[in-house]
């Protein structure tokens, strides 16, 4: 018989602990401080996937929020009709529904990323800005997703544990998704042909003379990015239960940048703390009332000023269930 390792034994732990918020959080957490719990776990899928563009990758990419709308939109769309259809929603339609919304992004990453990569620096945040405002304005023109007014009725993905009258949702599955996501991004960086996306980022001349396709290195560091991105749409989609175009402006990928920025370019989990504390700094100054953003950004400035490479650089904690890379990058 296998012994346990202390990583499984926490793992486990923190899924028992999750399931528990399911059922206990939405009677004694306040519903506002429970809804940016799990944006936390939103935004750090965001973060994660759009590091794994700029930070690790080299590249700049700004139009990370139309991504996400697709996503969004695609899952929302499916499980509302589909519903409809089959007189409910049931669990499989949300894997189904988030699944295609993730598929329908990472293949707009490859219609974007195929022709556009070739770009550079300015160039390519300008092609990759362009992209989200394509997306956003036909949302706003497409009706049967409600147009500018808004996407409505959208199921709301809780699980049978949750202790709440009204639909609830689920923290263990928006948590889960966001674990598995850094995870999954954090082993494909650290494996052997993973080291490909440091490569391109430290000198994409050398990387190509090493026998890189660098080129496809960075189409698929840009499909896989959009998959989370869109994943994460759908989640946003499935926890609020509305969506709407002005949710996903050009601001919104900046706000992602940020997160980037901050938690350090090329660090994993700089991205995850980096992507929290932006979500609950802004709330957690609203007693500030009318000085919140001039506080927000006062602070963000000095961060920059103290840490200019991130509050982690391109170094990661040391990750428990993580399989050990083969260096930093």
């Amino acid at each position: 018989m296998k012994r346990l390792t202390p990583g499984t034994i926490l793992a486990a732990l923190a899924f028992a602990a999750l399931l528990g918020a399911d059922f206990y959080a939405p009677r004694l957490i306040n519903p506002y401080v429970y809804q940016i719990l799990w944006l936390c776990g939103i935004n750090v899928i965001l973060a994660s996937s759009l590091n794994l563009v700029n930070g690790f990758t080299g590249q700049f990419s700004i139009g990370h929020a139309g991504f996400m709308a697709l996503g969004g939109y695609v899952s929302a769309a499916i499980a509302v009709f589909a519903g409809h259809a089959l007189g409910g929603v049931p669990a499989w339609l949300f894997l189904v529904s988030l699944l295609s919304g993730g598929l329908v992004a990472a293949l707009a990453g490859l219609l974007v990323g195929l022709p556009s990569l070739r770009l550079r620096g300015d160039y390519l945040a300008i092609v990759t800005l362009g992209f989200g405002e394509i997306i956003r304005t036909l949302i706003l023109n497409v009706d049967a997703v409600g147009g500018a007014r808004g996407f409505t009725d959208i199921p709301i993905l809780r699980l049978l544990l949750s202790g709440a009258s009204e639909p609830t949702p689920s923290l263990s599955i928006v948590s889960c998704t966001a674990f598995l996501s850094v995870l999954i991004i954090y082993r494909m960086i650290h494996s052997p042909r993973g080291r490909a996306f440091v490569a391109v980022r430290e000198d994409e001349v050398a990387a190509e003379a090493l026998g890189i396709d660098t080129t496809r290195t960075k189409v698929t560091a840009f499909v896989v990015g959009a998959f989370f991105a869109g994943l994460a749409g759908g989640l946003f989609a499935h926890t609020t239960g509305y969506l709407n175009p002005s949710s996903f402006q050009f601001m919104k990928s900046i706000e992602i940048m940020v997160m980037v920025v901050l938690g350090g370019m090329g660090s994993l989990t700089g991205s995850v703390l980096a992507a929290v504390l932006l979500t609950v700094l802004p709330e957690a100054l609203r007693a500030a009332q009318g000085y919140r953003m001039v506080l927000y950004s006062a602070l963000l400035i000095v961060l920059m000023l103290a840490r200019p490479q991130g509050m982690f650089g391109s170094t990661e904690l040391r990750l428990p269930w993580a399989r050990k890379g083969p260096g930093k990058p």
